[in-house]
């Protein structure tokens, strides 16, 4: 078959590898100059600020990728481990130092709270179980309700109702580890006092797996990627901006995509990596989309956007010696914060940071 992917972000590039590995003919349209989507690299005065994700934390799914593409990742790309993983810093001064180290992490909690290390001891096994079940779904398509029921019992069983927050604070009582270990929803736009508890299986994730930085950047895996597919026989091509999904009228089948330019491509298939309801709205006319569509994407809640700043610094990394790769920055306000941001949609005075400074591992991203 001839299958176009919209879009050259990790899952588009993941879905082209594995099918072009299958046999078809792939190629990825690409509306920015270069492949990555939201994992763009921004090059200015020799610094390089990686514009999506920054952290692995499941290595051996990217193995996967470039498998099915009869490579190795260390054929490609060299992926290191990061010590510590993140320093979460408090309006009281104090830092919390996590890191994969079983030990480390019990001596940073009897620092902070001894009366903790026994709700923490708890918290990790219930977590452990919840990455025993819930890391199996994680690539299960749940396109029905009666995909959804198969699973009722095992989410009934974590109790998957849970917000993160009601999770962790059933074990952990000091306000300051309570955040510690229930921030990772904000990582991807969800309020921990909302988000299921099934996000505190990314805790054993990291514990167990650690978290890992590819040297280069993020960018550095995106053009890894690239051409562990192109050497397979695919084909990437930039600058070409999708208007339209084409779909014959009698088949309700596509035929292609037309490109902005007018351009048009013919395909037996089409996968799209773009946002669902971007791509549904906009690139698929209102005839041959499924049936009320466009009143459910309209009801349906977006995880908020963020403001990004990029800045390069003079001086050399030894100028900060306390500053890690990774430093979570937090503001007077924890749940009163999320709660403007989340529910009020108020900009308060006072804010949390999340500072990514990655020459402290890589000094390649600095001139």
């Amino acid at each position: 078959m001839n299958i176009i992917v919209i879009g050259s972000g990790f899952g588009g590039l993941s879905a082209a590898v594995r099918l072009q590995a299958q046999g078809h003919q792939v190629t990825i349209v690409e509306k920015l100059d270069k492949p990555g989507g939201r994992a763009y690299v921004f090059e200015r005065d020799g610094f390089k600020f990686d514009a999506g994700p920054t952290i692995i934390t499941a290595p051996w799914m990217i193995d996967d990728i470039f498998a099915a593409a009869g490579a190795k990742t260390s054929d490609h790309v060299q992926i290191v481990p990061i010590d510590p993983f993140y320093n979460v810093r408090f309006e009281d001064g104090t830092v919390f130092r996590y890191n994969g180290d079983r030990e480390h992490v019990l001596n940073e909690i009897r620092r902070f709270n001894p009366d903790d290390i026994a709700g923490y001891e708890k918290f990790f096994a219930e977590t452990e179980k919840v990455f025993a079940a819930g890391m199996s779904l994680v690539d299960q398509p749940f396109g029905s309700v009666g995909s959804m029921l198969k699973v009722a019992p095992k989410l009934a069983m974590l109790q998957a109702q849970r917000s993160v927050a009601a999770f962790v604070f059933k074990y952990i009582k000091d306000p300051r580890l309570q955040q510690v270990f229930s921030f990772h929803p904000l990582l991807i736009g969800g309020n921990p006092f909302q988000a299921s508890c099934l996000y505190t299986l990314v805790h054993t994730l990291e514990q167990k797996w650690g978290v890992h930085f590819v040297m280069g950047g993020t960018g550095a895996l995106v053009r890894g990627l690239v051409d562990a597919f192109t050497n397979i026989g695919g084909t990437v091509r930039l600058n070409a901006e999708v208007a339209e999904v084409a779909v014959d009228p009698t088949s309700r089948r596509t035929t292609g995509v037309v490109l902005a330019n007018g351009d048009r491509m013919v395909a037996d298939a089409v996968v799209c990596n773009g946002d669902v309801a971007n791509s549904y709205m906009k690139l698929v006319k209102p005839a041959f989309r499924p049936k009320n569509t466009d009143a459910r994407l309209k009801k349906l809640d977006y995880s908020m956007g963020l403001y990004v700043s990029y800045f390069g610094t003079r001086g050399t990394r030894d100028m900060w010696p306390d500053i890690a790769h990774h430093e979570i920055i937090l503001g007077p306000r924890y749940e009163g914060l999320l709660s403007d941001i989340f529910d009020r949609k108020h900009l308060s005075d006072d804010f949390s940071l999340y500072l990514h400074r990655p020459t402290v591992t890589d000094p390649s991203l600095a001139p």
